[in-house]
């Protein structure tokens, strides 16, 4: 399948929590057969490091067969999709290529909210159908701040709706209008919607969506360390439903 020979997110030693060097990621890569690798790494508005790591990328042999790119990944922290990134970030030539969008916290409207302070909120009486009309605001003023700014094609959402089973909602609560919008903006902006393996997201319902939008989907192993690169069994599964029509 040509969607599995691909792995949109892969860490390295430059995120805190990965254990993997670049070229380590770069060799199983190789070693699997994969034909596009893109290495992101955490980032935060004080990050420091960005040149460093695309240096390090641009130093290493890469193997033939194998296309490597590179972006970094940024917390959304709000519902206008502003984005948690170093100020002086370069994109394009002579630094990243992409720009990763996670929803690690939910997007409030006038900053991210914790898991604990979303699930405290919806208790509190704000309704699902806000809360998720916030969230896919959030995304929607995320991927078009990221062609606004750097281009189409740049951006890349990471394991969206990710956050919603740490509130306890799901993306089965989405209206067909939600997913409707979200899937656009995709497809209008380039954005990438990875399926990806450690989360087990975006559900089959929400690719059919972002399939029939004409969004681009690609698989993502959201590797921290090289053994995990390139292997999948959820992005597969979740792929082949949204494709075949079993999106319950």
């Amino acid at each position: 399948m040509e969607l599995l020979q691909g792995d949109f997110h892969v860490h390295s030693t430059f995120s805190d929590d990965a254990v993997s060097t670049v070229a380590e990621n770069i060799a199983v890569a190789a070693e699997r057969g994969l034909t596009t690798l893109r290495l992101i790494d955490h980032v935060r508005v004080s990050t420091d490091w960005v040149p460093e790591f695309v240096a390090a990328v641009a130093a290493e042999t890469i193997p033939e067969g194998l296309t490597v790119l590179t972006g970094v990944e940024t917390k959304i922290l709000d519902s206008r999709g502003t984005l948690d990134l170093p100020p002086d970030l370069a994109v394009g030539e002579g630094g990243v290529d992409g720009i990763v969008l996670a929803d690690h916290q939910f997007p409030g409207p006038n900053g991210p909210w914790s898991p604990t302070e979303a699930t405290e909120r919806l208790a509190a009486g704000l309704g699902v159908e806000d809360a998720l009309d916030l969230l896919v605001s959030a995304l929607v003023a995320g991927m078009n701040g990221v062609a606004s700014s750097w281009g189409h094609g740049v951006g890349q959402l990471a394991h969206c709706f990710s956050i919603l089973p740490k509130i306890g909602l799901s993306e089965s609560q989405l209206s067909k209008a939600q997913l409707t919008r979200w899937a656009a903006a995709a497809a209008e902006t380039g954005t990438l919607i990875e399926i990806n393996e450690k989360w087990g997201c975006p559900e089959p319902r929400s690719i059919a969506a972002a399939r029939a939008a004409g969004a681009t989907i690609v698989a993502a192993s959201d590797a921290h360390r090289a053994s995990d690169v390139g292997r999948y069994e959820a992005v597969q599964r979740i792929h082949e439903q949204s494709a075949t029509g079993d999106t319950e």
